[in-house]
């Protein structure tokens, strides 16, 4: 009596854990029938051969490049300047040597992407999402960064060499950053 009593136990048991599997089961059954009627392709996002970064090669300076996305692209050494880029989506994309100068930039999402020695001068970022996004060395003269999202290591590197005032926007490069307002931070001393 007792053996089936335990039996009895043990299949509850597993028919209860049958009916949740088969519960999570609907729940992501129309996910994986949706996937395999219409899968995801992978050109949707990254480069499918090097000839589509090739293509990038062109004169960029004053292009149209509103909403593009560039994800693991090398950008290094292109002139950009005066481009309209916003709402454009870059991601683990090298930007190192170029220039932005006087670019629209706003709304641009740049997540981990290298702008090393990029000259910013006079470009419009704000309400840039630029988190884990790298400047060193790069030129911000009269660069605005209001409402931008920056990691704040980031922001008191760029801090200490803003300078400036956007010809666009009238905004200070050095307000837009909201230098002022870092605890714990000195502004650099002016040279003599």
């Amino acid at each position: 009596m007792v053996f089936f009593n335990l039996m009895s136990i043990e299949m509850v048991s597993i028919f209860s854990s049958l009916n949740k599997s088969f519960k999570r089961l609907l729940i992501f059954l129309p996910l994986i029938i949706g996937l395999l009627l219409n899968p995801i392709s992978a050109n949707a996002l990254y480069p499918s051969d090097p000839s589509s970064v090739d293509g990038l090669k062109e004169d960029l300076h004053g292009a149209d490049l509103q909403n593009n996305e560039y994800v693991k692209y090398d950008l290094s050494n292109q002139d950009l300047g005066e481009a309209n880029l916003q709402g454009a989506y870059m991601s683990v994309t090298t930007a190192k040597n170029s220039s932005f100068k006087g670019a629209n930039m706003k709304d641009l999402i740049a997540y981990a992407t290298r702008f090393d020695n990029a000259d910013f001068s006079d470009a419009n970022l704000t309400n840039g999402e630029l988190m884990k996004s790298v400047f060193d060395g790069a030129t911000i003269d009269g660069a605005d960064f209001t409402n931008a999202n920056l990691d704040l290591k980031t922001r008191k590197s760029l801090c200490e060499r803003a300078s400036g005032t956007n010809s666009q926007t009238g905004v200070d490069t050095f307000e837009s950053l909201e230098c002022s307002g870092l605890r714990g931070y000195m502004p650099p001393k002016p040279k003599a």
